[in-house]
């Protein structure tokens, strides 16, 4: 019921025009609806997220860049090589094009214009949804979040290498602020019961999560966790914040992409009061 009330209120907000006034009036009344609060208070890290959205940087060209899952590779493999990108088998520019294609045993399907948006294959007797893949090439992510950086992205499908020949890897994503890694989330059990769990740099667990439940177990911290670090770093230097995503076994490294805005800036926190904790994590020393 919550979900459904959500997209309807999103589809009422979808009548704004869309242009820069639009745009803002969509980022205010949704923060307000999803936050329950005016942008601009203290210590809140999901309103500096909402001046992120809401100012001019949307536009910055990098941003849409690297927004776009086949160009990102582009910008990894400028900074700091090739070999930390997931193998690319395919990029597609139309529906026609893809269906053509005999996919291997196993890849990962996803459309580099959108977000959140995948399709694993992981053997010759899965069956792969075409409709669901044939309406990627019609959608533009801008026109569900109003997020600027996607406006003008081309829609493509890219298949892609399986990540350590699984669809359940966990995530490590560090939260970079001005060139210096502040805090990692790690997703766990993303396709069944999605949670999570934060350290700061340290590996000091921190106590809150944002959209997901937080995760009641102890997570080692990867032994090449300072490798993770640096590669985040210099990936993050050309930006105000970002968010570096990785896949590791403890050796090898991918990195899956770079995150302007988590959650599309709209992320609750939990518990609601730990915001100030995430705050301080982002902002701090």
């Amino acid at each position: 019921m919550k979900k459904s009330l959500k997209n309807f209120f999103k589809q009422i907000l979808n009548f704004l025009p869309h242009n820069r006034l639009g745009n803002r009036i969509f980022y205010l009344v949704y923060y307000i609806y999803s936050q329950k609060k005016l942008p601009g208070g203290d210590k809140s890290l999901s309103s500096y997220f909402y001046q992120l959205k809401s100012s001019q940087i949307g536009f910055n060209p990098l941003l849409a860049f690297v927004s776009d899952k086949e160009f990102v590779k582009h910008y990894i493999t400028s900074k700091i090589g090739s070999k930390y990108c997931v193998p690319t088998i395919k990029v597609f520019n139309s529906y026609n094009e893809f269906k053509r294609f005999q996919l291997p045993k196993s890849c990962c399907i996803k459309p580099t214009h959108l977000s959140g948006q995948v399709v694993f294959k992981t053997s010759d007797s899965d069956k792969i949804d075409h409709n669901k893949i044939k309406g990627w090439f019609r959608e533009n992510y801008y026109y569900l979040s109003r997020e600027k950086n996607y406006k003008f992205l081309t829609p493509k499908v890219i298949v892609e290498e399986l990540i350590f020949n699984k669809s359940d890897n966990e995530d490590l994503k560090f939260f970079c602020y001005k060139g210096r890694v502040k805090f990692i989330q790690i997703d766990l059990d993303r396709w069944n019961n999605h949670t999570r769990i934060y350290f700061d740099r340290n590996w000091m667990k921190l106590n809150f999560s944002i959209s997901k439940q937080i995760a009641d177990l102890e997570y080692p911290k990867p032994k090449n966790y300072q490798k993770l670090i640096g590669l985040a770093e210099e990936l993050s230097k050309d930006f105000e914040f970002i968010r570096v995503d990785f896949y590791t076994d403890n050796e090898q490294i991918f990195i899956g992409e770079l995150t302007n805005l988590p959650e599309a800036g709209n992320g609750n926190f939990l518990p609601p009061e730990s915001e100030a904790d995430a705050y301080d994590a982002l902002f701090g020393s």
